[in-house]
């Protein structure tokens, strides 16, 4: 069984190129809490403890590889930047993948974040690519208080593991509401005259949702196994605690559904209101044509350079201005009657 050192209810700081100079190796960046059971008559033989590693680096996977006897596969995985959800069984613990969608503000979109968990009958190893802020704070709240270390590692790995899981589910929401008033704004401003400058925010959304179901799609199947596997670790009492997470998780996917049906449909209709718009230009253009066409014959007539009746005469002149104002203003009543302007 793999060895755990003492715990360390402290973040342990990293050598970085501001710390001044030192030949100290770096120090892996392990954070540990456990649960002390006490004298509790049904505490299990050997505490729980819950070693979260945040974006481990060389340094964090040899310390694992020192204290933990997991197979070789596992730490490439746990190095591996492009890794699928899965869950491996070993004799001995499981090794579980899982990606969850955290908002970039740097580059402002949904990315990736992958969440490797090695999970033993007294360990729970949490192993983030990158800040997940619901493990994040679950793990502070964990350590600062001695009720919440109860509450979570008194029960077994398993119902830690579900917390962790449901909480970074239950994440996920907030960025779908955010996203339903997105295409809900959308929609209002369809039809205020900001066609155009709506294909930017369409595409924009309809490309957070395609990321958004990336993360979820490949997991369900994963959820599936996670919910064969969990007796292994979790009591015959809490078994019913890892429906709520495989409900989550299609609850999550079928607003996916209703998003993308709905950013579709808008698409659709910005393109119709748009398609309109030039259809309305491109009548009235077409209109004002035809009725300077008959206008432009009856110039080109009298501009020739043969005689021509009135030639020379003012008031022919008139006549044919008149004319030609009065042949205007018959078409444009004629258009307006039959609803071409």
């Amino acid at each position: 069984m793999p060895s755990i050192p003492r715990p360390r209810l402290r973040r342990t700081p990293r050598i970085g190129p501001d710390s001044g100079p030192s030949t100290a190796a770096p120090e892996p960046n392990v954070e540990i809490v456990e649960w002390d059971a006490g004298a509790a008559p049904d505490a299990p033989a050997r505490p729980l403890r819950w070693i979260n590693v945040e974006q481990p680096g060389p340094v964090d996977r040899a310390w694992l590889q020192e204290h933990f006897d997991f197979h070789p596969l596992d730490y490439e995985d746990v190095a591996s930047r492009n890794q699928r959800p899965k869950i491996d069984e070993y004799p001995e613990y499981l090794f579980i993948v899982l990606h969850f969608p955290v908002y970039d503000k740097s580059v402002g979109r949904l990315n990736t974040a992958e969440l490797d968990m090695f999970v033993g009958p007294d360990f729970l190893i949490t192993l983030p690519n990158r800040p997940i802020p619901p493990v994040e704070y679950l793990f502070e709240r964990c350590r600062a208080s001695a009720e919440m270390r109860e509450q979570l590692l008194s029960n077994g790995p398993g119902y830690l593991l579900y917390k962790i899981v449901d909480d970074s589910f239950d994440y996920c929401f907030p960025m779908l509401r955010k996203m339903g008033n997105k295409l809900e704004q959308v929609e209002e401003d369809i039809f205020l005259g900001r066609s155009e400058e709506l294909v930017r925010d369409i595409s924009n959304v309809k490309q957070e949702i395609i990321n958004f179901r990336k993360i979820i799609r490949p997991q369900r199947s994963t959820l599936r196994d996670l919910e064969r596997t969990k007796q292994r670790y979790m009591a015959a009492d809490l078994d019913v605690y890892f429906d709520d997470i495989q409900d989550a998780s299609e609850r999550i996917w079928d607003m996916l559904e209703n998003y993308k049906e709905v950013v579709e449909a808008l698409e659709d209709s910005n393109e119709s209101v748009i398609s309109h718009r030039v259809n309305d230009i491109l009548r009235v253009l077409t209109s004002i044509s035809v009725m300077v066409l008959p206008l432009t014959l009856v110039a080109s007539l009298w501009g020739m350079n043969v005689g021509v009746p009135g030639e020379g005469s003012t008031t022919a002149f008139w006549i044919v201005l008149g004319a030609m104002a009065a042949l205007l203003f018959g078409m444009l009543g004629y258009f307006r009657r039959r609803g071409w302007l």
